[in-house]
């Protein structure tokens, strides 16, 4: 067959395969994300434009919109869409915080965060999620994400206080210096527990942290000497 059809089949067979996904992005955000009460546009429109197939293992891209976590390697998981809105809903962003994620993973709740958020600083203890995360948003164009390898627990001190702080593994009990690094007016969402995890929103005013339960999860857990 000549070079040039093979180049054609090619382009439509990846055009359908994008429009196929953009499909599927459509029916997650309705049937997902809408149906279960999420209503900030901002992360609406977050939910509808990331690509959440790039952020998965190839041979996982068909599942990218189940309604259900999906492993990516190094014993993580992508947290189920729901859960990537929810969570990014209850920071009650505005566009212009900066915020600090804990646990990069595949990357993917940084997009979604930097689609609604100014700044993204983003901590990752293993070190091959945080390079293959960095790659994959750097091709996409974000810029406004920065990118550290470390110890999660310990934050980000160095470019604190946050506007907002996002924990994607579970903790025991709430980590002092994310408290510490947490703006006055900040708001907080971490899963609390071992097996059994309760999301919590802690939100900081006059020096004190209020605390809110908001539902039952399951997270991998946070990793590190603070563990040991």
């Amino acid at each position: 067959m000549p070079i040039h059809l093979l180049s054609s089949l090619f382009a439509l067979f990846s055009h359908r395969r994008e429009l196929s996904f953009e499909r599927a992005r459509k029916l997650m955000l309705d049937q997902q994300i809408r149906s279960r009460g999420i209503k900030d546009r901002g992360v609406l429109r977050a939910m509808g434009k990331v690509p959440r197939e790039l952020f998965l293992p190839p041979p996982l891209t068909p599942s990218a919109y189940d309604d259900r976590p999906l492993p990516i390697g190094e014993g993580q998981t992508i947290s189920q869409p729901y859960i990537v809105a929810f969570m990014t809903q209850a920071l009650s962003l505005q566009g212009q915080e900066r915020v600090l994620e804990i646990g990069t993973g595949s990357g993917y709740q940084a997009a979604v965060l930097a689609e609604t958020a100014a700044e993204v600083f983003t901590v990752e203890i293993v070190g091959n999620l945080s390079r293959r995360a960095q790659e994959i948003l750097d091709q996409l164009g974000y810029g406004n994400i920065h990118f550290r390898i470390g110890d999660g627990y310990r934050g980000w001190p160095d470019h604190s206080p946050f506007d907002r702080v996002m924990v994607t593994c579970a903790t025991s009990s709430v980590p002092l210096p994310l408290v510490e690094q947490l703006a006055e007016g900040g708001r907080m969402v971490i899963p609390i527990g071992n097996y059994f995890q309760t999301l919590r929103l802690l939100v900081k005013r006059g020096g004190k942290v209020r605390e809110r339960d908001l539902m039952s999860v399951i997270f991998v857990p946070m990793t590190g000497p603070h563990q040991r």
